[in-house]
């Protein structure tokens, strides 16, 4: 299947909220409604503006959205200076996963990361779903590192 990847416009959130909160854990942290709360909105153009942010949707021939994720650039002082780029929420439309559009949303993904000279590409997947790590693991990505996160007691949004 021909697929097209362009940035994200502010036309597209809803739809990218659509695939967020279409699955077990974004339909816990996600308020997908019409009309869409305008905090999604605020926060797109948060995204929008910051040059290290890349909000991504992934257009099939009929440019229907089928897919999004977010690359992250974060320079840092380690690796004397270096960039690493960060892979987020990644979705795929329900009706076209397992055609390998995921696949090739990543090799896409990992070749913007070389374009912007990040040295590193790092996920981070939840451990409630194995087989999203199965799949990052035959991409190549190798879970070296234990991720710990601590959430903060502040309003969502």
């Amino acid at each position: 299947m021909a697929i097209l990847f362009r940035k994200a416009t502010k036309d597209d959130v809803p739809f990218i909220i659509q695939m967020l909160a279409n699955d077990k854990l974004g339909k816990l942290r996600e308020d997908y409604q019409n009309p869409l709360p305008q905090k999604y909105y605020e926060a797109f153009a948060r995204i929008d503006t910051d040059p290290n942010q890349e909000l991504v949707v992934v257009e099939n021939e009929a440019t229907e959205i089928i897919g999004t994720l977010q690359l992250s650039f974060i320079p840092y002082l380690t690796y004397q200076g270096g960039i690493r780029a960060q892979i987020e929420a990644v979705r795929i439309r329900e009706d076209v996963r397992g055609t390998g559009i995921g696949h090739q949303m990543f090799e896409w993904a990992i070749e913007r990361a070389r374009q912007r000279k990040a040295h590193l590409v790092q996920l981070t997947t939840d451990k409630s779903r194995p087989e999203a790590l199965h799949f990052y693991e035959k991409l190549g990505f190798k879970a070296t590192h234990e991720g710990m996160k601590l959430h903060l007691d502040l309003p969502i949004g």
